[in-house]
């Protein structure tokens, strides 16, 4: 096992969070932002306005590309599960 190994593991690990995260993170910000500019619009000062909005398109995001984020760590577990004789060896 050498350092330049872990340090493959590793960023492939922080990409494929940030692949996975991206999507769900992306649109609970714009589905914020567009909520923020409705209430400074119509001067609606509720703090728990944003959230349901921003349940329902995560949850939303989860039902269209969860199978898609799945596949992608399934696919990183079975490359780290393949490359446990490198590290051993």
């Amino acid at each position: 096992m050498n350092q330049e190994f872990i340090i493959y593991l590793g960023s492939r690990a922080l990409f494929i969070m940030a692949e996975v995260a991206g999507p769900i993170l992306i649109g609970s910000l714009v589905t914020g932002v567009v909520v923020a500019v409705f209430q400074s619009i119509t001067q609606i000062q509720e703090a728990t306005l944003t959230f349901i909005p921003k349940i329902i398109v995560a949850a939303l995001l989860l039902l269209v590309l969860g199978s898609w984020m799945g596949s992608k760590i399934i696919g990183f577990t079975i490359e780290l599960f393949q490359s446990i004789p490198a590290v051993i060896g």
